[in-house]
């Protein structure tokens, strides 16, 4: 597109109306209207720097017969106003000079003090004939009370300095910290870069049109949390859906539409392939060349530039300059007569020529020439044509040998030039990246006009603001919180805000309140006498909605008073979790065991453990309880040592991830109302025979 073209290609303002945060990442959703210019073409700002440049769809709203045709994006400058909101960086620059000035004027009162206290009477230089002289013993004194005097005033002001300068120095940590935390949607320089969509629409006519902007940006993050409300006895509660969203993407989401997803946005799309077993040696698969044939007529396309003549040119043309004798056109210090050196090839592309060797000097002292010419032939595929040129990395169907300058008295013999490749030529990583082929003009060499080379990104900085985004990642997670691909498991879930939010650009956390979630809820209490004889109060959660509950910290409000700060586990549809609540002093438990041994059978030959377990419960609550006691039992894998229970517990159900239980867990569950005591018994017997006994073992513990 010529500069007259851009100039005059209407400009539409866009407005950010959703955001769906993923994983890491998140894909914006921009909204712009206006009317098109007859030519179709219509550019939209308003995009950050950061966003992917592969990833920008473009589509028309509300109208059937109107479409895209073309988009892509590009990076506008221009010099911010006097009015550009850049209060706080010029803060920390001026508070930058004065603390260097502070620093300065303490550095030389620093010195003066030095200068000062290294004062010292030096006596006259003492002739050899002279006598000695007495030591005026006042002078000496005078001299130090004005010392003394002089520095008690200097370390005073030092004093004052450097109070002075801590207090700048505090006052430009915190500017700066300020400016660190700032959005990264304001401009951060006196230029301000803006990058923009540049779209071709067909079919238009004369109304207004409503396009809508997709694209993917990095650094934005979010971890869930909870908030559960519930009333005392209820056997329900409100659980309402909380994310922390920290993004640093460059560009503010004022009155979005947040939705939380756990999906990776960056997982892998590539489809598997089926390979071949090969029963001998091994062979490398090839890989595909990626290459074609130049187009027919390529050379013909510019000619008609050609006759116009040559442009100006405004640059001196490199020369190349040898080491060596100088021309002999050169003697005498008259004016070069010489023939110029032609400039540089071009860098080796996508169908361009070769780079240059330069090869030393002669022997006759002449100045080196500088060698443009092609690699050797190389043979041509079926259906090329003699002259074509292929689209690849400067390799010519049919090249002119190269000539070489012969090797001079003292200097290496050139190397031998490398052997032809067999094939068709197999182009590089960067020239098989096609979005980033840049077509050369007519004003390019004649091995480049025409051809496609890797050409630089559209934005320079687009990486390094892609690097700050992504810094946002490294932030820390709040207490308890877990990261959603962790929690998610093998499933992903997606969820809506109710309302809009507000989100910086700051890379600090923000909370958004996505819903509310009606849940189960029951009171239960735990205890493990064999461990600790506490019992704990725990509360067990039913999911029974459609949508999953990822793992977080959960805010525990009972009766509109704060009790704590828990984690939540992971609760699928349906699923069932329980989130501790911390010991319960209103209820005390008592665990006391004993153990017997005897031997059995015919010639007692069999050791007989028998262990029994007495647990007592007392609730001291005013109201009813449900306690779950569990004890455990040992397990063997050897079949001549044999179990035998003698209690009425049961084995629990095998529960996942934190709840699953380890082998010989058993569980008594009671109720007990409010002032009852229960008493519960059971035990065990293990039967080992003579031969498998351990002598002197710690088996009774």
């Amino acid at each position: 597109m010529d500069a007259t073209g851009a100039k005059h290609m209407k400009r539409w303002g866009s407005t950010l109306d959703s955001v769906v945060v993923y994983a890491q990442g998140a894909v914006c959703r921009r909204l712009a209207r206006g009317s098109v210019s007859p030519d179709g073409r219509v550019r939209v700002t308003g995009l950050p720097r950061s966003l992917d440049p592969g990833s920008l769809r473009a589509r028309v709203l509300g109208a059937p017969g109107v479409r895209v045709t073309g988009v892509r994006t590009e990076v506008e400058a221009e010099p911010l106003g006097t009015g550009a909101p850049d209060e706080v960086r010029r803060e920390v620059e001026r508070l930058g000079d004065e603390y260097a000035a502070a620093q300065a004027r303490r550095d030389r009162q620093l010195n003066l003090i030095e200068e000062v206290g290294a004062l010292r009477p030096v006596p006259p230089a003492r002739r050899r004939e002279d006598p000695h002289r007495r030591t005026p013993v006042d002078a000496w004194l005078e001299l130090a009370d004005f010392v003394d005097e002089r520095l008690a005033g200097l370390h005073k002001r030092l004093v004052e300095l450097e109070e002075a300068l801590r207090e700048v120095e505090h006052e430009l940590t915190v500017a700066a910290d300020r400016l660190a935390r700032a959005s990264t949607d304001a401009p951060s320089a006196h230029v301000e870069t803006t990058v923009c969509a540049a779209l071709t629409l067909d079919g238009t006519g004369d109304a207004e049109v409503e396009l809508e902007l997709e694209y993917t940006v990095p650094g934005a993050v979010w971890v869930p949390t909870y908030r559960l409300t519930h009333r005392q006895g209820d056997g329900s509660g409100r659980l309402v859906l909380r994310a922390s969203v920290a993004q640093r993407t460059g560009e503010d989401w004022t009155g979005v539409r947040i939705a939380l997803a756990t999906a990776d946005l960056r997982r892998r799309t590539d489809l598997p392939r089926l390979r071949s077993i090969r029963i001998g040696r091994s062979q490398p698969a090839p890989a595909p060349s990626g290459w074609r044939e130049p187009p027919a007529g390529l050379v013909g396309l510019f000619s008609g530039y050609d006759a116009a003549g040559p442009r100006a040119v405004t640059t001196a043309a490199p020369v190349a300059v040898a080491a060596g004798p100088a021309p002999t056109g050169a003697a005498g210090g008259g004016s070069s007569s010489g023939p110029v050196p032609p400039p540089p090839p071009a860098p080796q592309g996508y169908g361009g020529p070769p780079a240059a060797v330069p090869v030393p000097g002669g022997a006759d002292g002449a100045s080196p020439e500088v060698f443009g010419g092609g690699m050797p032939a190389l043979p041509r595929p079926a259906g090329a044509r003699p002259g074509d040129r292929p689209r690849s990395g400067g390799r010519s169907f049919a090249g002119a040998p190269a000539a070489i300058a012969p090797a001079g008295p003292g200097l290496a013999a050139p190397p031998p030039p490398p052997a032809p490749m067999a094939g068709p030529p197999r182009p590089s990583g960067a020239e098989l990246d096609y979005a980033a082929l840049v077509l050369c003009g007519p004003d390019e060499q004649g091995g480049r006009r025409g051809r496609l080379f890797p050409g630089s990104p559209f934005d320079p900085m687009a990486a390094e603001y892609r690097r700050r985004a992504e810094a946002v990642a490294a932030l820390p997670l709040p207490g308890q919180a877990v990261r959603p691909r962790e929690s998610a498991g093998s499933f992903d879930h997606r969820f809506d805000a109710a309302a809009r939010a507000d989100i910086p650009s700051d890379g600090t956390w923000h909370t958004v309140t996505v819903g509310e979630i009606p849940v189960g809820l029951r009171t239960e209490y735990l205890c493990v006498p064999s461990v600790e004889q506490t019992v704990y109060a725990t509360s067990v959660i039913s999911n029974s909605t459609d949508q999953a509950l990822l793992a977080g910290p959960v805010e525990i409000t009972a009766d509109d008073d704060f009790l704590l700060t828990a984690a939540l586990p992971t609760l699928a549809p349906g699923g069932v979790g329980r989130v501790g609540l911390g010991p319960a002093e209103g209820i005390r438990v008592t665990r006391r065991t004993s153990l017997h041994e005897s031997t059995s059978g015919l010639r007692n030959t069999t050791t007989v453990l028998d262990h029994r377990v007495h647990v007592e419960l007392a609730n001291r609550l005013a109201g009813p309880v449900t306690v779950e006691v569990r004890e455990r039992v040992p397990v063997t894998s050897d079949p001549d040592v044999r179990i035998e229970e003698r209690a009425d517990w049961t084995a629990p159900e095998e529960g996942t991830g934190p709840d699953r239980h380890a082998p010989g867990t058993r569980v008594w569950r009671l109720d007990l109302p409010a002032g009852a005591t229960a008493a519960l018994d059971g035990g065990y017997e293990i039967r080992i025979p003579a031969g498998k006994a351990l002598v002197g073992g710690n088996r009774r513990s």
